[in-house]
Formats: structure tokens, sequence, C-alpha cells
């Protein structure tokens, strides 16, 4: 219950923003172009990741998991309520996100992490667990766009993403009064692998580099704002800044593999899954790059090239970014079903094979989305049926069924646990990389630019496709690599 609410106030508002900011300002909008309104979009999806390393850090070295938690919901909802203010002073959007940001840091490696906790290391049921896990995240993530779509075309933008303000009230106080009560009924009953209400070690500098990071996140902001006030926040380039920050955190994280393979104390078997890790890290920032085009290009798709029409009554555009959770809630426990089934039979498919067949998957979705940009552009009308789009997004959701939940479940086995949520957090940066890539692709999506849709959903497929492959040809020495281990 606190996911389905964390999660509708996310994507309450995520399918929002790029059609809020390229919207004109008389139509409530901010008058943004959409190449820049779809960066800024990647760019705060990247962040969003990105973030949960230094959280993950904090949760292991001060906070532990359920103060971590607790606090990052507190700071999502002031979050939401920010953007939700800027209907009376417009800098307060982006104020909002930077919050939104901040406590996604904390919330998501550790709401993962204390999910495998549930588990003993060798059970079985693990991946199905975090696929139905999974499920529970799209119950919130279905219903946010329906009711936050609904409530934009009725009443206005900041209607909308208020409701997901009101989401992420529910999920601080499920959180306080419900489950941080389960936890503790379970621990005692059962026990957890380990602890979730204290961190793992003390670090002695941490209120040191705590307040710093406050000091510099302050500053930060108001120096959006000076910027804002001397009219220059945009001349920033927000295309040019996403292709920066790629490079930047493609750098860092290779630094710091690099600390934990060398400088940590990390036994020989736990280096032998960071090379594991790692491989796993750039497939799935590919497999990203391209799923988290949903708010983007597949947005923009149904808004200009998708006949949306059911007798009288045209379908919100974002009503389609519920198809990937409606579809994750319908065929995550027929998934789940069919890897214990397996795995009853002995003819388990390996966490690799799974991985290949989630990139495998995507890459029939952006076939199909090829297909339909070539049907807009022979259409002199430019409007294809709602099903290609329908389509499309079913294999997306099968491959992600595939490659996420297992994602997870495998970096809760293999992470070291004294930096079981730093690797968590590092997992989750594949996926900045992703948005970021996402954002960077996605705002040409255009009426002016129909020509060159065929070719961008193209370039997707085949990229997929030969990484699907290659995942299946590593996956025995992978193998070989984590017994000899």
């Amino acid at each position: 219950m606190l996911e389905v609410w964390e999660r509708f106030s996310f994507y309450g508002i995520r399918p929002l923003l790029v059609l809020f900011m390229a919207a004109a300002i008389n139509a409530g909008g901010l008058g943004i172009e959409r190449e820049n309104a779809a960066a800024i979009v990647g760019i705060f999806g990247g962040c969003l990741y990105l973030v949960t390393l230094p959280g993950g850090w904090f949760a292991d070295n001060y906070l532990g998991q359920k103060n971590a938690i607790l606090l990052g919901s507190i700071i999502i909802a002031l979050g939401h309520l920010s953007i939700a203010l800027s209907y009376f002073v417009s800098f307060m959007f982006f104020v909002g996100l930077i919050l939104i940001v901040i406590g996604t840091g904390l919330f998501k490696p550790c709401a993962s992490v204390i999910v495998g906790m549930l588990y003993k290391q060798d059970d079985v049921r693990r991946d199905s667990g975090f696929t139905i896990f999974y499920m529970g995240v799209n119950i919130g993530a279905f219903f946010a766009p329906l009711i936050c779509g609904f409530l934009q075309v009725s009443y206005g933008w900041h209607f909308g993403f208020g409701a997901g303000g009101l989401g992420m009230l529910l999920a601080v106080l499920i959180f306080y009064f419900k489950t941080i009560a389960d936890l503790k009924e379970y621990d005692d009953k059962i026990g957890l692998e380990q602890s979730w209400d204290k961190p793992q070690t003390k670090n002695k500098n941490i209120k040191f580099i705590f307040f710093s990071s406050l000091a510099f996140i302050i500053i930060l902001i108001l120096l959006a704002y000076i910027l804002s006030k001397c009219g220059g926040a945009f001349d920033l380039n927000p295309v040019s800044l996403s292709k920066k920050m790629f490079f930047v955190i493609l750098a860092f994280t290779g630094i710091y593999f690099l600390y934990l393979f060398f400088f940590s104390s990390l036994t020989p078997l736990e280096k032998k899954n960071l090379i594991v890790f790692m491989i796993l890290f750039f497939a799935a920032a590919f497999f990203w790059s391209t799923f988290e085009q949903q708010p983007t290009s597949f947005n923009l798709f149904a808004l200009d090239f998708t006949d949306r029409k059911i007798f009288d009554y045209e379908i919100p555009a974002v009503w389609f970014q519920s198809l990937n959770p409606l579809f994750i809630i319908i065929f995550a426990p027929l998934v789940a079903l069919i890897w214990i089934f397996l795995a009853k039979h002995n003819l388990e498919i390996s966490s690799i094979t799974k991985f290949a067949l989630g990139v495998l998957g995507a890459g029939i979705s952006f076939m199909i989305m090829m297909f339909a940009a070539k049907n807009a552009l022979a259409n002199n009308e430019h409007s294809v049926s709602m099903l290609w789009i329908i389509s499309s997004m079913w294999f997306l959701t099968m491959g992600e069924l595939c490659l996420s939940p297992v994602g997870l479940s495998i970096m809760t086995k293999i992470a070291p646990n004294l930096i079981k949520n730093q690797v968590m957090g590092l997992w989750f940066v594949a996926t900045a990389l992703g948005n970021v890539i996402a954002g960077l692709m996605g705002g040409h999506v255009d009426i002016k630019q129909i020509n060159s849709l065929p070719n961008l959903f193209e370039q997707c497929m085949w990229s997929l496709f030969i990484l699907s492959i290659i995942l299946f040809l590593i996956k025995k020495p992978i193998h070989k690599m984590l017994k000899k281990g």
C-alpha cells in the first residue's frame, strides 16, 4: 500500500510534465519547445534515479531503511505541494521537481532492499516475490494517469498535479502508522535478513557530509531562482545540459565501480559479482533508454498521431500511460507463476536469459512503433489506430516484467551486505542514464518532423535486437564465473 500511493504520486505527474511544459502559455503551460521540454523530463528522470546512490549511502551510514523511507516520503510530499503552488509562482514547479528528486533518492533503494530482506538468500521464490511487489507498484501507476489526466483535462494542469500530492500524503501516513508496525512484527516473529531500523555502519563524518550536501542543494535552488529572474533559466539549453549530464553520470559510475572493486574490502566472490553487476548495468541502461520514452515520444505520438476518439469522446493522451501498469497488473501474476512452474519441473530459466528476453520484448515494441510511424507518414491525416500503441506497450511491458523485477532480485542477491543499499542505488543509476537518453530522443516526435519518426524507432529496434543476442551469447560465461566463486 505504501508503494501504491508513492507510485500514484509519481506516475500522476510524470506524463503531465512534458505536455505542461510544451503547452502554450495562454493554454496554462510554460511555452517551452518540445525538444527542450523532453530534455528537462529526461534530466528530471535521470536525477531521480541518480540520487538513489547517495540516498543509499546515507541509509547505509546514517539513517537506516526506516528513517530514510520516512524522510524521503515527507520530502516527496513537499515536492508535490510545491508543484501545486506553482499555480501562483511558476518557479515553484522546478523547486517541486528538485524536492521529488531528493526524496526519491532516499525512498527508492531502501524500499527494494526491505523487500529483499523478507526472503532467505537461496529462496527460489525471490524472483516471483519481486514480480508480485512490482505488480503492487503498478496498481498506483495505473490509476494515476487516469485520475490526474481527467482532472487536468476537466479542471486544469494544477488540479492534475495536486492529486499526485494527495497520493504522497497518504503514502506518508500508511508508512508511519501501518508499515513500520508490520515490519516490527515480522522481525520479531520470523526475522529479517538484516537490520532495517538502524544503519549498517556509522560514518564519523556523516553530519559534515549531510549539511554540506544540504547547503549545496540550497545554493543550487537559489542559483536557479536568480537565473529565472534574469530571464536565463532556459538559456542553459536543456538539450546541451542533458548531453553533458549523460557523460558525467557515465564517468562517475565508472569511477565508483573502480573504487568498489579495488579499494573496498570485498571478497573475491563479491568482486566477481560486481563484474556481473556492471554487465547487467549497461544492458539495463540501454533498455531503460527505450522504455522511458513512454512519457516523451510515446506520449507525444499518442497526442499528435493517434486516433483517440471512441464515438464522440476523445481519450486524453495521458491515459495511454496507464496501459503499461494495467498490463503489469494483469500479466505479472501469470509471469510469476510461469517462473515457479518451470523451477518446480527443473526447467528454470536463468536470470540472465530472462534479462535477454526483456530486451527482446522491447525491440519488438519499437518494431511495432516503426510500422505505426510509417503508417502515419503514409496517411495524409497523420492519424493511426490506437491499436498500434496498445500492442507496442504490451510487448514493452512483457519485456519489463522479464527484466526489471528480475534485475532487482539479482541485485539484492549478489550485493555485498555492507554496501547493499549503495549497490542498489548504483543499479538505479542505470535507469538514470536511460532517462537522460530517452529525454534526448523523445523530443523529436512532432508533426513538423514526421519524416524522421520511422528512423527513430527503427534505430531503437535494431539496437535492442543486437543487445539481446549479445546477452544470449554471454549467459554461459557469466554462470561459470558465478559458480566458480
